[in-house]
Parts: C-alpha cells; structure tokens; sequence
C-alpha cells in the first residue's frame, strides 16, 4: 500500500482470480460429477435422482464391469481403439511423405500439388459429393470408411512441410555428398529431426479419429461396426437404454442408466486426457516452429 491506498492493479488481479476461479468451477465440478455419478452405488444415484457430486457410501465400479463386460460399449471401444491406431499410422504416413515432398523445391510438380494443398483449405468438398465418392470406392459399411477420407489434413501438411524445410540445409547438402538418397534423407535426417512436429500432427490425428463420429454415422448402417463415440452420441446423447443383452449381461441386474452414460462417458474422456501430458512439451516446439518457419 502506497499512502493508505491500494497499489496499483491489486484490485484487478483480485477480480481476475475471483472470474478464473469460477470458470474453473464451472468445469471442474461437472467433471467429477461424471465420475463421482459413475462410481456412486446403484442405490445412491436411485435416490439422488440420477447425478451424484460426491459418492458417501463408498465407490462402486459395477458400471464400469458392465459396459466392459463383452457388450455393445466393449466392441464399440475396440473398434475405435482399431480406427485411431490405424487411421493415425496411415495419417502420419501420408502427411510426413507428402509435407517432405512439397518441401524440397526440385521436386516435379511441386507448385501444383502445393497450390492442390493450399485450395483445400479454402474449399470444402461438401457432404454430397464426400458421399458419393466414398460410395464409389465401395467403402460404405466398411471401417475404412471411417479412416481414408480423413487420412490427410491440408493444415497438418503445410505446418509439416514448414517444419521440413526449416531443418538445416548444410546437413542435408553433407548426407547428399556422401551419397544419400531422397529416401534415405527423409528416413534418417527429416524423421529423426521433426520428432516434435510428428508427436503434434499423430496427437491430432489420433484425437481426430478418437472423437469422430459424424462419418461412422454417415457412412455405417452396421450398429456392430460403430465407433465409441457414436455409442457415446446413440446412447448417452439421445438417451437410448442398454438393457442387459446389450451389456452382455443378460439375466444380471443392470445399474442405474445414469451411471452406465457417465461410465461411457468417463471411457471416451480417459485415453486423451493420458496422452496430452506426454505430448505437451513437443506443442510450441512443434506447431510454432513449423508455422513460424513457413
């Protein structure tokens, strides 16, 4: 305090500490919620009505032995374990050789592909002709149907191919001296130097696919062939019930609705949130730096 008043801006930092703290309120209380809801006893979510901020009679896992117990949720969980794996292998793949591609400038056909790129961006290929392109390749009802159209991102190309071009010339000019070929300089000296920038686009990726479900519901009429996320959409948005046949629990008692939406729920969340950590440190190196170097 200068002279009995307040220093300068203390009262602002106050009214921003009171404001941050309430939005985080705000997102931390229905988080756990979710998972206090589906933890909670059978018997405790029945009489709080179907939402439980904090379980008092112990902790319950039977919604979670329930939806992994063989059913709809469990297939549903492989199949989308199946199409992010896949989908981001193949993803990286594509991005890492094409962005290497348009990055070295005596590359035949460079500037074409590069504007190809760059007008992808600008314009969407629209739902109708997406459809019918897919029903041409005979890919409805498949799996890859789900993976191939969202194989290569325009914008992970370009922060790619940025990054690849800002890696040190004087390198890759020794590597070529020494007889290396275009292949080898991408396997040994681009790959290895823009494991940042890979980390990065294969987390976007992996989310990507972890969280689609608008082309599953576009593409498969097989409710077996369904991604979590569109389980998640059917029978926690909409509301649906999994009775017990659904559940692979035919002839058991079924816990409350609420608890097996949450456990859903608490399913879908869980694998991102265990591999952002890992992937934090390599964002501003990755993403700015490409974009930066663009």
């Amino acid at each position: 305090m200068v002279g009995g008043m307040p220093m300068p801006g203390l009262t602002e930092r106050v009214v921003k500490a009171i404001f941050l703290t309430i939005i985080c309120g705000a997102v931390v209380f229905p988080f756990i919620g979710v998972i206090s809801t589906s933890l909670a006893p059978a018997e405790e979510v029945t009489k709080a009505g179907g939402f439980v901020l904090f379980p008092t009679h112990g902790i319950d896992f039977t919604a979670y032995r329930s939806i992994l117990s063989g059913g709809t949720v469990t297939q549903a969980l492989l199949i989308s374990g199946f199409v992010t794996a896949v989908g981001t292998a193949i993803a990286l793949v594509l991005t890492c050789t094409l962005g290497w591609a348009l990055s070295r400038r005596g590359t035949i056909g460079n500037r074409p592909l590069l504007l190809l790129v760059l007008i992808s961006l600008l314009f969407n290929p629209g739902l109708i002709p997406s459809y019918l392109v897919v029903q041409q390749f005979g890919l409805l009802d498949s799996l890859w149907a789900v993976i191939v159209p969202v194989s290569v991102s325009a914008f992970n190309v370009i922060v790619v191919r940025a990054y690849f071009a800002g890696l040190p010339a004087e390198i890759i000019d020794a590597a070529r001296i020494d007889g290396a070929s275009e292949w080898k300089l991408f396997r040994h000296i681009g790959l290895p130097l823009s494991k940042a920038v890979i980390a990065v686009i294969g987390l976007f990726y992996g989310v990507g696919y972890w969280n689609s479900f608008f082309n599953a519901l576009l593409y498969l009429n097989d409710s077996s062939k369904w991604p979590l996320q569109l389980v998640l959409r059917t029978y926690v948005v909409n509301g649906v019930e999994l009775g017990g046949q659904d559940l692979g629990m035919a002839g058991e008692a079924v816990p409350p609705q609420t608890s097996i939406q949450m456990a859903i729920l608490m399913i879908s969340i869980v694998p991102v949130l265990c591999v952002y950590p890992f992937i934090q440190r390599h964002f501003a190196k990755g993403v700015l730096t490409g974009a930066v170097k663009g």
